[in-house]
């Protein structure tokens, strides 16, 4: 069984609004709903879990009647952190689902992750056991100590730019955390720097600069723009 683990328990204090971000509306529907529909629709994916701010559980499963999210199966509440809540979600699926089962943990506020970007990372997770995506760095890039001047830059050709879905088997996922919990290793809302931090392998699956994570009001506008925008057939894709 292929899993969406969606993350959707910020607050969103950088947006200033009323509402947490993943709960603004778009063109009268919340952007969580956006992101949902695409695994909604994606043939490969079985179900959908989400974790949220406890106080919105109800209000996501009457949006999830609403727009017909018919594959969410689990809602459960966020924890203080984005690691958290993310094991929170995990201890839920332990409970249903198979060590074996594939866990794609998707921010929440990501709405433009796409149908290849998912079959991308379930064909690298098939082929080396796991699949983050990611993008290459293609600005040029310093190091600072002071946060205002440098004269130490980064090869960029080396440098990759990851985004989400983060895809591994169940087990792998909780075995992490468990060891994280162990050696009081704390603020890895990635999960894939969770696995570096215990020394693991990741490989790149296709991301891409659509897929933006609506953390402020500039990435409300862009996704505002993309959301109208459509590719002029002149444009090669």
């Amino acid at each position: 069984m292929n899993v969406a683990l969606l993350t959707a328990a910020g607050s969103g204090t950088r947006m200033h609004q009323d509402i947490p971000k993943q709960f603004m509306h778009v063109d009268n529907k919340p952007i969580l709903i956006y992101t949902m529909e695409v695994f909604q629709k994606h043939p490969s994916i079985d179900a959908i879990i989400v974790v949220t701010l406890d106080s919105w559980k109800d209000v996501l499963w009457a949006y999830a009647r609403q727009f017909d999210i018919t594959k969410l199966k689990w809602v459960v509440p966020g924890g203080d952190t984005g690691q958290d809540s993310i094991r929170n979600g995990l201890f839920k699926l332990k409970e249903e689902l198979s060590q074996e089962d594939v866990v794609l943990i998707h921010d929440g506020n990501r709405p433009f992750v796409s149908t290849e970007i998912i079959s991308d990372s379930l064909a690298t997770f098939a082929k080396y056991g796991n699949a983050v995506a990611a993008i290459p760095c293609t600005e040029v890039v310093f190091e600072s100590e002071d946060g205002c001047s440098s004269c130490i830059s980064t090869d960029r050709e080396k440098l990759f730019r990851t985004q989400t879905p983060h895809t591994y088997r169940l087990g792998e996922l909780l075995a992490a955390h468990e060891e994280a919990q162990k050696r009081g290793i704390l603020g890895t809302a990635a999960s894939c720097m969770l696995m570096k931090e215990l020394g693991k392998m990741t490989y790149f699956s296709k991301g891409s600069e659509e897929n933006l994570k609506i953390t402020t009001l500039e990435d409300l506008k862009i996704f505002k723009a993309l959301l109208h925008t459509r590719q002029e057939q002149w444009i090669k894709g």
